[in-house]
Parts: structure tokens; sequence; C-alpha cells
């Protein structure tokens, strides 16, 4: 049994498709305490949501996984059937899609929504679950909750909605939140009020929060930890200090340097990254950075670097960190 809450050791996804097999995943490995929030950021088509979805079994068809081992909080996930994921999704571990609007049920009530997970997970009467619905729509900050119930989603606001599946997520008060981009569709008032939110929920109930995002400010001021992903690979992976501050791979350097800085000049120019991801039906033998990487050596076309562990939790999949080792060691470039 893993010493963790989560504990992703090698794993492997793919999609296979009539183009042939998408790898999706390409030797994740991470881990998860209890009450620690880590956030899993690179842009989109990384694999950042497809890690997640694969802890709750909701890889999409034609996904599948081919390998490595996947445990949370007692589970064997690689073992459990459909039967066993329903009986912990909601429960156990729960999550926040990208857009409420889809999520929720257009045809349904939010009180009808909220009610459906409580009675599934538990004993709960009826009564008794509308009273916690209540109870939830109360603790995420949504006004006059008893009127909210008997309400359908398109007659809330956006940020409502948001708040409407953080309770439903909740509801169980399961021991990990996923949160898939849950402010992405938000202005930036309601962003920071979801966000503060989340934390404070954190805070009373000790849950762990695995955050999803491609905005480096939001896992700035919420994660302990932070992975950046890269073509279906955790590139670097450290402390939020490490990865702001002591940043080693390239793609997490030109993550930062895309970033608007309050600290600058007045007309600075942001530095993109040139270029685009690379195609994962056909992915490249060295690294996958490689053709967008400014520093590329002709090593990194030809093969994977290997992690080169920086301290206790940093580490970073990078070829130029092995020259610098091999320099230091008094070797030849």
């Amino acid at each position: 049994m893993s010493e963790y809450l989560v504990e992703v050791k090698n794993e492997r996804l793919s999609f296979f498709t009539p183009a042939g097999e998408v790898k999706a995943l390409n030797d994740v490995s991470l881990h998860l305490n209890e009450g620690e929030v880590l956030g899993i950021v690179g842009e989109s088509g990384s694999g950042k949501s497809v890690t997640a979805y694969s802890l709750m079994g909701l890889t999409a068809y034609p996904g599948k996984l081919i390998g490595g081992e996947l445990d949370f909080n007692g589970h064997h996930i690689n073992d459990l059937t459909e039967r066993d994921f329903r009986k912990i999704r909601g429960s156990e571990i729960s999550i926040i899609f990208q857009d409420p609007m889809t999520s929720l049920n257009p045809v349904y009530t939010i009180g009808n929504q909220i009610c459906e997970v409580i009675r599934l997970h538990t004993s709960k009467t009826k009564a008794e679950a509308t009273a916690r619905a209540v109870e939830l729509l109360t603790l995420v900050g949504i006004n006059e909750p008893e009127k909210r119930l008997k309400q359908y989603p398109h007659e809330l606001s956006g940020g409502m909605r948001q708040r409407v599946m953080i309770a439903i997520a909740l509801a169980c008060e399961p021991k990990l939140l996923i949160a898939d981009e849950p402010t992405t569709a938000l202005d930036v008032t309601i962003q920071a009020q979801i966000l503060e939110l989340m934390m404070e929920l954190k805070q009373k109930l000790g849950m762990a929060i695995i955050m999803i995002t491609h905005d480096l400010g939001v896992v700035s001021s919420m994660c302990d930890r932070i992975a950046v992903m890269y073509a279906g690979r955790i590139v670097e992976y450290g402390t939020v200090d490490d990865i702001f501050y002591r940043p080693e791979h390239e793609y997490t350097k030109g993550l930062l340097r895309s970033i608007p800085k309050l600290s600058e000049k007045e007309h600075q120019k942001l530095v993109p990254i040139e270029g685009t991801p690379i195609d994962l039906l056909n992915p490249p033998k060295g690294c996958p950075f490689a053709p967008r990487c400014k520093a590329c050596m002709k090593v990194c076309l030809r093969e994977m670097p290997p992690y080169t562990d920086l301290d206790e939790v940093h580490y970073s999949a990078c070829w130029l960190l092995q020259k610098k080792e091999f320099e230091a060691k008094g070797g030849n470039a």
C-alpha cells in the first residue's frame, strides 16, 4: 500500500485512433500527501487533464492505460472496475470541471443535482439531503440557498454555477479534489473569489487538491508543489519557489518569460515560446521540447534526457543539466 494519498508511477496512456496511437502520457510519475495542493501546468494538449482523469477512471474512449501503477487512498486504480469507481467518485475523490454550464444538467434543478450525489453516497433521507444541500450552498457563498435549490443552471451566473459545481464536489467531503481549470470562464474578480474559497475549504476539510491550469499566477498563490508538463511528460517538478525562482528546464523558463511582471519597464515586450507542440502520433526520439528550444544540442534530438535531481523534491529532464554536471566533474563539453 502506498504511503501517499496519491501515487502515480511511470504512467503511460495512449489513445488508439484510426490514424494511429496517440501517446498522451509517457512515463508520468507524481505523488501527493493528504492536505497538499499540487499544481499541474502546461499548454493545451500537454496531458494535464488526462493525468487527473485517469485517477477517476474517466479516460474517454479510445483512451487506454497501457503501463504504470496508480494508487489512491488504498485503492489500486489499475484493478478497479466501473462499479468500483462509482463507489469512490464523489465520496473519496471529486472533480470540478472546466465549464459548469456543460457539466450541470440543464433539465434538473440545482437542488436535485446536489441531493442526488448526497443520497447516492450516504444513507441520508430526502429531507436530510436537502438540508445538507442548503448547508453546502451556504458554505460556498451562495446567497438565498433555499431559493437557488429550485432554480435551473441557466438561471444562475457563471460564478454561481462554478460555486454550485464546488458544492457538488464537496458534498461528501472527499479526500481529494481535482480542479480542472476551474476559473477559465470567469472574470478576474470571480476567479479570485473562487480560488480563495477553495483554499478556505481545504483548510476546513483537510482535503488534498490537484489544480490543473495553464495560469502560473494561480499556482503561485495556491500550490505547495508544481509539475510542469509538456507533450505527455513531466519535464520539471518542484516546490513553488523552485519553479518560479530556480527553474532549470527551458520550457519552464519560457512559460515564466511569457508572464507580464509588475517589476518590468512600462513597454517591456513579452517573450513567447516560438513554434508549435509536437505531433503525439509521431513523437521525436529525443527531448519533445527540442524543436522549440533555443539551447537545443545534437543529443537533444537523438535521445530522451534522464531526470536530474536538483534537491530533495526538485528535478528536471534536460540535457543541459547533464552537461553542467559533466563539466562540474571536470569533463569536457
